[in-house]
């Protein structure tokens, strides 16, 4: 059973930053894509940036300048690096494949305030 494990969230002022984890036990990790999708309150779960096994990447625009997504293969660890946080961001954060859904993890709370 493969298991993803989200870490990092918080309360943080508008402005801030954080920088989220995702901790992945699956030993074909190297070769997947992997995202960060999240959650509001009230709406559905969107993707908002994607990376592939070679790095390459994929920001929603409203993320886009402010996200960082980045992987470190040999520790199994997506990260998401947050910047410029607005109250919008406000959501549970997710780490999944793009396609092909794993099992969900418990997600990380993001709450920014204004």
């Amino acid at each position: 059973q493969v298991q993803l494990v989200e870490s990092g969230g918080g309360l943080v002022q508008a402005g801030g930053s954080l920088r989220l984890s995702c901790a992945v036990s699956r030993s074909t990790f190297s070769i997947n894509a992997l995202g960060w999708y999240r959650q509001a309150p009230g709406k559905q779960r969107e993707l908002v940036v994607g990376i592939t096994s070679g790095g390459n990447t994929n920001y929603a625009d409203s993320v886009k300048g402010r996200f960082t997504i980045s992987r470190d293969n040999a520790k199994k660890t997506v990260y998401l690096q947050m910047n410029s946080l607005k109250p919008e961001d406000t959501a549970v954060y997710y780490c999944n494949r793009p396609y092909l859904l794993l099992p969900w993890g418990q997600g990380t709370q993001v709450t920014v305030s204004s």
